[in-house]
């Protein structure tokens, strides 16, 4: 691991996925195209050659994240995830989408020991921060998901994949441009970023993040071999203060409270969106002393922004200085 003053925060938190809603508007910058419109509560952005046709993607983008939203919206009542945290235990919820990003979920937990935990949902909504108000204690080991289903072992346990269903969302968004003859893009959900070749000017993607606005430091910038993706899990963005005691949307499983202390993001690259949202997710929630041992252990490229009396104080695991211009 190393050090440095780096620090890196995604613009949007973590959001629980609302209602989809797709607004396109185009922009254009030198050499580009600019797609954006909003979806789960969040803004999208897609940024490719100013050549290339857009139009034939605008409305697949919008069917997919329609689609997205009506299995994984733990906000909507006709969810299929909201339909799997009614049913009884051991009743199969046969959805393929949702058992996919259920087997990411749980493939994190393990390895994360448990930081990461698809059932923390109630905790989330006890702290102020969700939707599902019913379930038990938390206990991810209580789920199990093979190609179609997912099943539970206890009536009371509930599923929450806001902090994974995002990137598994940009993955299939970043998809589905490709499978439209598109090579060349940089699309972003809500803060987390999926680059496919190369920038007009024949260069790697770059991204500027942002960094919790009370700090006074430049933001960093990130290049991005084509293939990547980067997810941030952060404290900064949404969060309140209560009789002096500051509150997170991110939980630790382990004393089933928001996170303390002074990390305020962790930013993960990695090979897809789903596993650099899960990870950031799980590295947050396991802290500033554990979470960098840990993304050192499986070789993950993450980033520790850590606030001191001076400002922010980057600690970086495995290859991630390959990535900071």
């Amino acid at each position: 691991m190393t050090q440095n003053a780096y620090g890196l925060s995604r613009r949007t938190a973590i959001g629980a996925i609302g209602a989809a809603m797709l607004v396109p508007r185009a922009g254009r910058a030198a050499g580009l195209r600019t797609l954006s419109g909003s979806a789960f509560g969040t803004t999208w952005r897609l940024s490719l050659p100013e050549h290339v046709d857009q139009t034939p993607i605008e409305g697949a983008i919008d069917a997919l994240f329609r689609r997205v939203d009506e299995v994984f919206s733990p906000w909507r009542t006709d969810s299929v995830l909201s339909h799997f945290n009614t049913q009884s235990a051991g009743t199969a919820c046969r959805n393929v989408e949702l058992a996919a990003v259920t087997r990411s979920a749980l493939d994190i937990a393990g390895q994360s020991d448990g930081a990461f935990d698809p059932t923390v949902g109630p905790l989330v909504a006890r702290w102020g921060f969700g939707p599902i108000h019913h379930g038990g204690a938390p206990d991810w080991r209580g789920l199990s998901s093979d190609t179609d289903e997912v099943r539970k072992s206890h009536d009371d346990l509930t599923l929450d994949l806001c902090g994974i269903a995002k990137g598994w969302a940009l993955d299939r968004a970043a998809d589905l441009v490709e499978a439209h003859g598109i090579r060349d893009f940089l699309f972003e959900l809500g803060g987390e970023f999926a680059a496919r070749g190369r920038h007009p000017d024949a260069r790697p993607w770059r991204i500027a993040v942002e960094i919790p606005p009370t700090i006074a430091q430049s933001q960093p910038v990130l290049r991005l071999p084509s293939g990547a993706a980067v997810a941030t899990s952060g404290t900064w963005t949404q969060s309140y203060r209560h009789a002096d005691n500051f509150y997170s949307h991110i939980i630790d499983p382990g004393t089933r409270m928001p996170i303390s202390g002074a990390l305020r993001s962790v930013t993960v690259v990695s090979e897809t969106a789903t596993l650099a949202d899960g990870w950031a997710t799980a590295l947050c929630a396991a802290g500033a002393e554990a979470g960098p041992d840990l993304a050192q252990s499986i070789g993950l490229p993450a980033l520790f922004e850590i606030e001191t009396e001076t400002g922010l104080r980057g600690v970086e695991t495995a290859r991630m200085g390959e990535f900071l211009l």
